[in-house]
């Protein structure tokens, strides 16, 4: 089962009584979920096999966006969609746009507020600077995603651009940028610190006001890097599309007194541990919690939905003079998940019985050895 659904049913009752009047409903929906998730509160399927009639059990996942456990499935449907908005040719930039430490509490504090305003402001800015004849003078496709995490799960938000190394000109054309050079960054950050200041203080004054004054006086931090033809960039984009940073993998164990989970040093690549107490590990993990309904994939330019026609007859105009294959244009779907086998002689099995969810949190499920955990329903 889930080590972080198994570390919710655990810490999660002391948790919410010390802080449940300062978590926000979506923070207690989340917990609710990934408790249950895999579990027989959400009911389950009794399989069994046709050869030797062996019978297992699976619990149904939550389908919580949060959940390290569940969402694969979309994740790569989601990578399937992006790949086939990607132009053939052309080196794509991805650019990171961050914001300085004393902004990361009132973003946590008011994300439905803020957050927006980062995807809108960091857009329009880069937008604006690759319209600018000096630098690109073209329309450019952007693909937002938003992150708002460290490796070690401290809050940080930052929005990931995938830029396409080139875009369309007022003429029709399509102009070229340069592989190693998108825009320059040094005033793509002058111009988002300064939209996202105008912005807060237009459209919501009381958090502007309860902002620090250093925070517009700091340079604030945007990257930019080429990626290829933004086939890896994709990759790294649809693994926390459907969850939040931690793999269920990365925890190692947990008891009552510490929660022990791995993670990849930036500097060195190296894999490092860190152990932290339950409840400081589920504050962690739940700040990252989105407001139900926020989009935290967005599309821009030639990415935009409106725009996908005219990307398409891009897509075969370039196919055609870098002499490469055109990308598929059929809607991918998802393919049906297979049933579990037999765990003594690897047949698959058959659906014998739909067990329906159990009500109570502490209700015994039905008798069978340790399931086999899916998302099959």
């Amino acid at each position: 089962m889930s080590h972080l659904g198994a570390i919710l049913r655990a810490h999660g009752p002391a948790y919410r009584q010390r802080f449940e009047t300062r978590m926000s409903t979506d923070q207690l929906r989340a917990m609710r979920d990934l408790a249950a998730c895999h579990t027989p509160v959400l009911g389950g399927v009794r399989w069994q096999c046709p050869r030797c009639q062996q019978r297992v059990f699976t619990y149904r996942s939550c389908g919580n966006r949060h959940c390290p456990a569940c969402g694969h499935a979309d994740a790569q449907l989601w990578l399937q969609r992006q790949q086939r908005l990607l132009l053939p040719g052309p080196t794509y930039h991805l650019l990171t746009f961050t914001v300085p430490e004393a902004l990361r509490r009132p973003v946590r504090s008011h994300p439905r507020e803020i957050l927006p305003i980062l995807f809108e402001t960091a857009a329009r800015a880069l937008l604006d600077l690759c319209r600018e004849p000096r630098f690109l003078g073209a329309v450019p496709g952007l693909t937002a995603v938003l992150h708002t995490w460290t490796r070690q799960l401290a809050y940080h938000p930052h929005i990931h651009f995938l830029a396409t190394g080139g875009g369309l000109g007022p003429d029709g054309a399509w102009h070229p940028a340069d592989p190693k050079f998108l825009v320059p960054v040094c005033a793509l950050s002058v111009i988002f610190r300064a939209r996202v200041r105008d912005a807060l203080r237009q459209r919501h004054p009381a958090i502007f006001a309860a902002i620090p004054g250093e925070v517009w006086c700091k340079p604030w931090v945007v990257h930019s890097k080429p990626v290829g033809a933004g086939e890896h960039a994709l990759v790294y984009l649809a693994r926390y599309i459907h969850r939040v940073a931690l793999a269920d993998s990365a925890i190692q164990r947990h008891d009552e007194k510490r929660v022990v989970f791995r993670y990849r040093d930036g500097e060195t690549g190296q894999y490092r541990t860190v152990g932290v107490e339950p409840l400081e590990f589920l504050r962690r993990f739940l700040q990252h919690v989105l407001p139900s309904g926020f989009r935290k994939v967005r599309h821009y330019g030639l990415h935009h939905s409106s725009k996908r026609k005219g990307l398409r007859l891009l897509q075969a105009q370039l196919a055609f003079v870098n002499h490469l294959p055109l990308p598929p244009t059929d809607k991918p779907v998802r393919a049906p998940l297979p049933p579990p086998l037999c765990p003594t002689c690897a047949t698959a099995m058959c659906a014998d019985r739909h067990i329906p969810p159990t009500p109570q949190v502490h209700a015994r499920g039905p008798p069978c050895p340790e399931p086999v955990e899916g998302p099959w329903a």
